[in-house]
This record gives C-alpha cells, sequence and structure tokens, in this order.
C-alpha cells in the first residue's frame, strides 16, 4: 500500500548493523550478536532497536535519504564513500607539535585513536617532536553496507518525543506537551538554563517531526 512506504518525518524502529564493504568488518551495531562477534565493548542497554525521524540527521545522510519510500521489513543497503562518510580530505592530515599532546597529558603513539578538538583522530606517526595526525573520518573514503530491520512505525506522540529527547538532549530534561498551543516543554532547573539554547538549536527538527514548537521553561 502507498500510504505503508515510509515518508520524511515518519518515525520508524530498527535493528541495524554497517560493515565496510571491502573488508565486511562491523564497525556499527545495535544488535547483540553482531556486537559479540566485533568484539564491541558495549553495554547491554544500547544494543537495543533505535527509533528515529526519517529526514532529521538521525542517520548517516546516505542512509537517510534511501530508507524513504522503503516498508516495515529487511533490507541491505549499500552506500558509495559520498553517500556515507565522504572522501578523505588529504588536508586533514596534519603535522603537529608533540608538545600540543604533553601539555594535554597525552602520550600519543603509532595507531591510538582520540578525541582531539572535538574531532576523532588517529595518529599515523610520532617522530621526533612532531606527531603526524589524521582528522578524518575513519570511515572516510569507504564504500559502506548496512543490513537494515525495519521493525515498525511509531504512532504514539510520547514515545517520538523521547525518540528526539534521547537523541539530542539524552534525556537530560523532563517535558510536558500542551496540546492546545501544539508546543513540548522540556523543563530546566535554574543552573541548567545554559542549556536553552540547545533546544533552540534542534527547534527545527521537532516543528518539522511533531508539528510542534519548543519552549525552555525554567523553573525557580
Amino acid at each position: 500500500m502507498a500510504d505503508e512506504k515510509i515518508k520524511k518525518n515518519d518515525f520508524i524502529e530498527i535493528e541495524f548493523t554497517g560493515k565496510i564493504k571491502d573488508s565486511n568488518e562491523i564497525f556499527d551495531t545495535n544488535i547483540k550478536e553482531d556486537a559479540k562477534k566485533a568484539n564491541f565493548d558495549l553495554k547491554e542497554e544500547s544494543l537495543k532497536p533505535f527509533v528515529l525521524a526519517i529526514g532529521q540527521g538521525m542517520l548517516v545522510k546516505g542512509l537517510d535519504e534511501k530508507l524513504e519510500g522503503k516498508e516495515i521489513g529487511e533490507y541491505v543497503i549499500e552506500l558509495n564513500q559520498e553517500e556515507a562518510f565522504g572522501k578523505r580530505n588529504p588536508s586533514l592530515v596534519r603535522m603537529l607539535p608533540l608538545r600540543i599532546f604533553i601539555e594535554q597529558k597525552i602520550y600519543p603513539q603509532k595507531g591510538m585513536q582520540l578525541a582531539l578538538d572535538g574531532m576523532l583522530t588517529k595518529i599515523v606517526s610520532v617522530t621526533g617532536g612532531r606527531v603526524l595526525a589524521d582528522f578524518n573520518n575513519p570511515l572516510a573514503g569507504k564504500a559502506v553496507i548496512y543490513e537494515i530491520k525495519i521493525l515498525r512505525k511509531i504512532e504514539k506522540q510520547e514515545e517520538k518525543i523521547n525518540a528526539l529527547q534521547d537523541f539530542f538532549f539524552k534525556k537530560i530534561f523532563p517535558f510536558s506537551v500542551n496540546e492546545k498551543d501544539k508546543k513540548i516543554i522540556f523543563s530546566l532547573r535554574k543552573e541548567e538554563q545554559s542549556f536553552a539554547p540547545l533546544a533552540k538549536f534542534y527547534e527545527k527538527s521537532f516543528k518539522e517531526s511533531l508539528g510542534l514548537e519548543v519552549e525552555m521553561k525554567i523553573e525557580e
């Protein structure tokens, strides 16, 4: 049925496993058995079906786009490097002074991966007082395959709100819904009011997918 096809802003629940095409290596999954195969050290609670809103940046862009038009069921979706994590950018491979790392009490070694300036960084080499660091996404330049099982479409408003809040805000704010004014209201304690701009940033996603405005209420 045409009206059963998944559209932008629909909420769906999925199980998935992402693999690098050339090596079949698993790089991401929310399925317990596949996590064990890949020797992922993941908490049990993270290995559960994922609820997302189509077209709201909750998946890699190419996969998000290719889920539109699908129905409940199982799919194997291949993404080229542009659709997945982009091409490798040579300008993101940089030579840095070793002292930058030492000042942060980081002692880099070849092959180490760490977060630097908010980016996942791989240490390519350490020579004398210099470190060659690669700021490209580790999956940049690779074609990938996603094995996806679409379990159901989500219809309950509360479940949709919980999914967005969990993804964007990590469920840090209690919320209420004002049906009359079509608003979702997040309640912050006074000491949390610095988080209000975060809600503003994601307001478009809430409005598009839920038809609700976002308001941050500061509790005294």
